[in-house]
């Protein structure tokens, strides 16, 4: 079955960094665009980062552009969010997605999630 696991989480100071991996297994992981979602406490799950198959194309939401880059390791099945200049707005669960559409029925798979949290 389908597994994503994330982690490098917690806690870090405004201004620093972190990177979060996300192990994917139970699927074809250098077929499928992969992405980084995150949810705030009582917000909606938002999607922050997107990444092609072979990893040419990168997408990103407007409030991480120049901060936060995705990438991918095909041989190691994992995807990496890289988050620079972290700011509190940043404080959130993050989840790994992947999703694909299969005889007209939609596959989405999340990860449990991390919690990145940005204090001083």
């Amino acid at each position: 079955q389908v597994q994503l696991v994330e982690s490098g989480g917690g806690l870090v100071q405004p201004g620093g960094s972190l990177r979060l991996s996300c192990a994917a297994s139970g699927f074809t992981f250098s077929s499928y665009a992969m992405n980084w979602y995150r949810q705030a406490p009582g917000k909606e799950r938002e999607l922050v980062a997107g990444i092609t198959p072979s990893g040419g194309t990168t997408t990103y939401a407007d409030f991480v552009k120049g901060r936060f880059t995705i990438s991918r390791d095909n041989a190691k099945k994992t995807v990496y969010l890289q988050m620079n200049s972290l700011k509190p707005d940043d404080t959130a669960v993050y989840y790994c997605n992947v999703h694909w559409a299969s005889s007209g029925w939609l596959y989405v798979y999340w990860g449990q999630g991390t919690q990145v949290t940005v204090s001083s």
